[in-house]
């Protein structure tokens, strides 16, 4: 009989794992086609995607046409090749994804493998039981659900850390060398992807290891051996890497890419972004990353926090064993160790602000394996709290109003933490899906027509590189896709790369804030390209009827001519000759024959500036890409800017027709000459 309650328990446990691991599995999906279908704001997501593309091609580097039009966000520049700045191994997991069908298919199938892989765990540490309800916390927890959803490297490294203390568990308890074999390719692989995160993790391992051999070397040096060999083999494919990819063995990628990023205190620096990160400054940044994550991130928020620690003081009093004093190691190294990490710091934004930075959105994600020790003493605790309320009752009540108010109890405390985990996520959710409504409106002109054999330019918001913001614009490894997408940098280079796909400008309107809905819209500009002895560009510009004077300034380099039009009408038509060195206006009602010069180097703008009175006033303006080709003139069409505010012809005033008042339409074409008529 007692067997037979025991398999039935057995079962029962199993059927429990899966529901759970299956019931993460679909939430992930759902968060991740639903609330990130465009991607999230941590453009770091496309670096990952981007390196699977390139894996299922068989490719560790990339080779661009043109380096300065076609770098991605986060790519090392290497003579002629690219590399990404991270490990392959997360990307390498993504690519699973895709070979399956879609690569959304690995966040779920990898947030599964979590939940499953906590409960089993917590079953080597505790119980059966325990490990369930352990499982339960961390999928309950914002943090577990919001960074399983989205491509970045957290939740499959945590995968593979896990897998490994589970595998070494499974090896200390007798379970034979496939176990040892299993750990250390796990922890291998966790090396290879995030060599920092996973010494936090496996040290308090490494201690319970040397502990064991201390105990009876005997028994624990073959398998430690064989672990620690497996592991170093991961060690050494990541050494490996790095030689192939920097030249050095121990020289990461992300130090090529910026060699005073990384670990330390002092002056740290990548790309634009510099601090002096001291001490007191890291105590202070991750004392507040640790609040986040107490009061806001784990299931429950400080409720769950404080059954958390509730557990871990009833574990102590039980009296912990070695097993289990590796999960308060973890706690120790992880918190103790990103002190040292100046990324903390970067994840809050601006640290007087509330709600600043990537931890608003996305939580404390350096922090993620701190989701197993939460979930196994948030267990412990909860497990507790109820035969406390049990033993209360027993005895004094009838047994079926014990088991009613132990079912109340339990009901009572899972709505608690419930509501207080539903209060939390709230925010971050809203956060995310205020981007992806923006998003969608920003993308909207690319779902609404088929861009197939197109070279679309994109705008750079953020410097020049690909994929930073428009993560969703992804070039295939080969650079000779569907679509191809370039940066607006040496146009005519990518014309002459690309002569005979149909060219595209996209732009948009508004700053690029889409946390806070801006921008407020895009458009696909359709770009010409004229070439001859001399190159007009044709203006039609639309006035309100409430205009007074409409004003032209032509503008090369440092160097501008300015003119008020004669008996201009609507819309204003306004020409522009380029010939070799110089711009022109050249139309009747624009009396001006005074040439700009440019430089082959530069854009020359043509600026109409429409006097409407106070506060009606506003600008078109026009920026052309010109350039000398022997005694020829290249141009493309130009970028176009409706600017209702001084200073606002930076970028963010694109021209949107969607958005523009009726009047307000634009016509623009090249026409190229031959001679200088």
């Amino acid at each position: 009989m007692a067997s037979e309650a025991t398999d039935g328990w057995s079962r029962t446990w199993r059927i429990g794992v899966v529901a759970l691991a299956v019931a993460a599995a679909i939430a992930v999906w759902l968060l991740a086609t639903r609330l990130f279908p465009y991607h999230s704001l941590n453009h770091d997501e496309a670096v990952y995607l981007q390196q699977a593309a390139m894996l299922l091609d068989g490719q560790l580097f990339l080779s661009p046409p043109i380096e300065e039009a076609f770098r991605p966000w986060f790519f090392v520049q290497d003579g002629g090749r690219l590399y990404g700045k991270y490990a392959p191994v997360t990307a390498a997991l993504f690519a699973v994804g895709q070979l399956a069908g879609a690569a959304r298919l690995a966040l779920a199938g990898i947030a599964a493998a979590n939940v499953a892989l906590v409960a089993l765990i917590g079953r080597e540490l505790f119980d059966r039981r325990t490990g369930l309800v352990a499982a339960a916390f961390v999928l309950a927890s914002p943090l577990f659900l919001l960074d399983s959803a989205v491509f970045l490297p957290y939740a499959p490294t945590t995968m593979l850390n896990l897998a490994f203390l589970y595998a070494y568990l499974r090896a200390d308890r007798g379970g034979g060398s496939r176990w040892a074999v299993g750990a250390g390719a796990a922890v291998g692989l966790a090396f290879f992807s995030r060599p920092y995160t996973t010494v936090l993790f496996a040290a308090p391992v490494i201690a319970h290891a040397l502990w064991t051999l201390y105990e009876d070397r005997g028994d624990a040096l073959p398998r430690q051996a064989v672990t620690a060999t497996v592991g170093l083999c991961g060690v050494a494919l990541a050494l490996g890497y790095n030689a192939l990819t920097t030249g050095s063995p121990f020289v990461f990628p992300y130090q090529a890419f910026a060699p005073r990023d990384g670990l330390g205190f002092g002056y740290h620096r990548i790309l634009g972004h510099d601090i002096e990160y001291t001490v007191g400054l890291a105590l202070r940044s991750n004392a507040l990353v640790l609040e986040q994550l107490v009061t806001t991130w784990v299931a429950g928020g400080l409720l769950g926090t404080t059954v958390a620690l509730g557990g871990l003081a009833v574990a102590v009093k039980r009296g912990l064993s070695p097993r289990q004093g590796i999960l308060v190691g973890q706690v120790g190294a992880i918190v103790v160790g990103n002190v040292y990490f100046w990324g903390n710091y970067n994840l809050l934004g601006v640290l007087d602000r509330a709600g600043d930075g990537l931890i608003a959105s996305h939580g404390p994600y350096y922090h993620f394996d701190l989701l197993l020790p939460f979930g196994a003493f948030a267990a412990v605790g909860a497990l507790a709290l109820l035969r406390f309320v049990r033993r209360s009752v027993d005895g004094r009540v009838e047994p079926r109003a014990a088991r009613v108010v132990v079912v109340a109890a339990v009901l009572v405390g899972a709505g608690l933490l419930g509501g207080a985990t539903a209060a939390n996520v709230e925010r971050p959710i809203e956060m995310n899906a205020v981007a992806t409504d923006t998003y969608e409106t920003v993308y909207e002109p690319f779902e609404e027509r088929s861009l197939d054999g197109g070279l679309v330019f994109l705008p750079t918001p953020y410097g020049d590189w690909l994929n930073h913001p428009f993560q969703h614009l992804r070039n295939d490894p080969s650079f000779d896709g569907e679509t191809v997408y370039a940066m607006d940098e040496r146009p005519f280079a990518v014309v002459d790369a690309y002569p005979n796909r149909t060219r595209y400008r996209f732009t948009f309107r508004g700053a690029w804030e889409p946390f806070d809905g801006a921008p407020r819209g895009g458009h696909i500009q359709p770009v010409g390209h004229a070439a001859g002895e001399s190159v007009t560009l044709n203006v039609t510009a639309g006035l309100p009827s409430t205009f007074r004077t409409v004003s032209a300034t032509l503008t090369a380099d440092d160097e501008s001519v300015t003119v008020v039009g004669q008996n201009v009408s609507d819309p204003a038509a306004v020409r522009v000759r380029f010939t070799d060195g110089s711009a022109q206006v050249v139309s009747p009602d624009w009396p001006s024959r005074e040439p700009v010069p440019y430089d082959d180097q530069k854009d020359v703008s043509l600026t109409l500036f429409v006097d409407s009175g106070p506060g009606a006033s506003f600008s078109y303006r026009f920026e052309t890409p010109v350039r000398r080709d022997g005694s020829r003139v290249r141009a493309l069409t130009p970028r176009i800017e409706r600017c209702v505010a001084i200073g606002e012809c930076s970028g963010e005033a694109g021209y949107v027709p969607a958005l523009a008042p009726s009047w307000a339409t634009v016509r623009t074409n090249l026409t190229a000459t031959e001679g200088n008529g």
